[in-house]
């Protein structure tokens, strides 16, 4: 799935992630069970920075890491199989070497689903992944992107 940008300033800028409440994302009850918006959370997060220029491979080659820290969601109504939805995210605060994504979760006719953010780290492993991780200024380069896209 695609993420799209709108908007050109930061911090305003909104990254949009579709997504669809599949069989295997319900609990018992037919609704959507609770860890799949976090799944969704962090898939529109990578999106993001994907988007901005930083994807996966992007961020491997050059030892970049940016772990999760803190994550939190309201549940605000149950979505069900085959809900399309979106999820709504932006950067609401960068930091020195930690930054705050809010993300909006909707189904596609705009019922508000769940509310939430992920706190993360930038960070560089010292000589690949598995090597010692250690937090990172965020670069400059990196803010003017999400305010150019």
């Amino acid at each position: 799935m695609g993420t799209v940008l709108s908007e050109a300033t930061f911090p305003s800028v909104v990254a949009v992630f579709p997504c669809q409440v599949q069989w295997g994302d319900c609990d018992p009850a037919g609704i959507i069970f609770y860890p799949t918006y976090f799944r969704w959370m962090d898939s529109a997060c990578w999106a993001m920075f994907a988007a901005a220029g930083y994807d996966a491979k992007r961020m491997r080659a050059e030892h970049l890491a940016m772990p999760l820290v803190s994550a939190d969601c309201q549940f605000l109504y149950p979505a069900e199989q085959g809900d399309r939805c979106e999820v709504h995210s932006r950067i609401v605060h960068f930091g020195g070497k930690s930054f705050v994504i809010a993300h909006d979760v909707q189904r596609a006719d705009g019922m508000a689903l769940a509310k939430g953010s992920e706190t993360r780290v930038w960070g560089k492993f010292e000589s690949g992944p598995g090597s010692r991780l250690r937090g990172q200024a965020i670069p400059e380069e990196l803010k003017a992107r999400f305010r150019a896209v």
